[in-house]
């Protein structure tokens, strides 16, 4: 059936949230307000402003953790936009549609600057992690998110040339994630150390855990650090593992896809994993992205 999706706020506008939901739900407080979905946008920009955004591929790593420092205000957007929603629709009925979101930098250098061509590197796919992550944690009301370009424009899955296609770093972060759609979000408690960098302070991990309609376990994780691993340990509450694989993308911040290496960046099987009873060990490396199965 035909969604009704309401034009919500860009970033922080938390006012524009409340007037749209105060101004609808006056009108028709029993059919949720006339709509079925609230919209939000919100680019991760690591530069200054919308005139200087930052390289996608000339990065120190100061602006590596800029970049995940801005990228995780998504958290805060989501809470807070949906506690006004709260307020009209505890129920939540309405979902909240996150259809933009990802990173923009500046056009990459001889490109048309109306066509917003950009790189995308292990950087844009530690940003995908994290904001996956997010959007399954808070499930109970993102309802739905979309990556609003594809292929070519602003963090996209798919560089294209003629007749050449390369598959950005960001692909096989949508790739490893995709188990969890349709499945159903589990409890899951995290205990990690932090990143200092810079003067900021970041979350080292980020994680979301679902099961399938099968009863299989699926856990991404992202490790946020440029340089260092993590020891990880998971303790299942519950159930017996059967089996367990897993895959991993990890590359050093600055690593990308071309035309001319097409394959340096890519999914690969993780099989240093000890499992031991309901417990799983193993060092998750910088700089990574990763799914595991456990049956």
């Amino acid at each position: 059936p035909i969604q009704k999706i309401a034009c919500g706020a860009n970033s922080d506008d938390y006012d524009w949230t409340s007037k749209v939901l105060e101004t609808c739900f006056r009108s028709s407080p029993h059919l949720h307000g006339f709509m079925d979905g609230l919209s939000l946008h919100y680019y991760t920009i690591p530069g200054d402003g919308w005139n200087k955004k930052g390289s996608a591929t000339d990065f120190t790593e100061e602006e590596y953790y800029t970049t995940l420092k801005k990228t995780l205000k998504m958290e805060t957007l989501i809470k807070r936009h949906g506690a006004i929603m709260d307020q009209y629709d505890p129920e939540k009925h309405i979902g909240l549609i996150i259809d933009e979101w990802g990173t923009w930098y500046d056009v990459e250098p001889g490109t048309n600057p109306g066509f917003l061509y950009q790189q995308n590197t292990m950087r844009d796919a530690i940003v995908a992690g994290i904001n996956l992550n997010l959007f399954n944690q808070n499930c109970d009301r993102v309802k739905m998110a979309n990556i609003a370009q594809l292929v070519n424009v602003l963090q996209s899955v798919l560089l294209t040339e003629g007749d050449k296609m390369v598959k950005t770093p960001t692909y096989y972060v949508f790739h490893m994630f995709r188990n969890h759609q349709g499945a159903k979000l589990q409890d899951a408690v995290l205990e990690a150390n932090e990143i200092e960098a810079a003067g900021m302070v970041l979350p080292k991990i980020s994680q979301s855990v679902s099961k399938d309609e099968t009863g299989v376990l699926h856990i991404t994780l992202v490790n946020l650090s440029a340089t260092e691993e993590e020891q990880m340990e998971i303790q299942l509450a519950k159930g017996t593992i059967k089996g367990v694989t897993a895959q991993i993308l990890s590359e050093e911040i600055h690593a990308k896809n071309t035309f001319e290496e097409p394959e340096r960046v890519n999914e690969q099987e993780f099989t240093e994993i000890t499992v031991e009873d309901k417990r799983l060990t193993f060092e998750i490396p910088a700089c990574s992205v990763m799914h595991i199965t456990i049956q």
